[in-house]
């Protein structure tokens, strides 16, 4: 599972996701790419269970490009604990996604056998996405 090797401060606060995606918005490392159509946080699960279905697909050829990492911290409070007794602990890694960026690249393998591979990895996330090829002069 993916996940900081250390952070300065233990827990964060949620924070906005307001706006598009200023950088990462360009498929720039392989062919083809799973670009976000909406904003949410992806979990370390989500992004591995992803990337499995991906390099299934994919049987050994080409190479895939992970371009988030799950650097925010998502606690939650214990089942029946009452309330002021100060944050949760952390449950899990999420990164956060906004509009237009670019979550995984696949390069190396034919546009059939890459779109395919891309369409499972959609299965596995939680936000709209679509598959988007390079454009010729990137």
């Amino acid at each position: 599972m993916l996940m900081p090797k250390r952070v300065k401060w233990r827990k964060q606060m949620r924070g906005r996701m307001r706006g598009k995606a200023l950088r990462g918005a360009q498929v720039s490392f392989g062919e083809f790419g799973l670009q976000a159509l909406e904003p949410g946080w992806i979990s370390a699960r989500q992004i591995e269970a992803a990337r499995r279905a991906i390099v299934r697909s994919m049987k050994r050829r080409g190479k895939v490009w992970i371009r988030i990492f799950p650097s925010k911290p998502y606690t939650k409070r214990a089942a029946e604990s009452r309330m002021g007794k100060g944050k949760g602990s952390v449950e899990y890694w999420v990164a956060v996604v906004k509009p237009g960026r670019i979550m995984f690249e696949v390069g190396g393998l034919s546009e059939d056998i890459a779109v395919e591979a891309l369409r499972l990895a959609q299965y596995k996330l939680s936000i709209k996405t679509k598959i988007i090829a390079r454009q010729a002069g990137e």
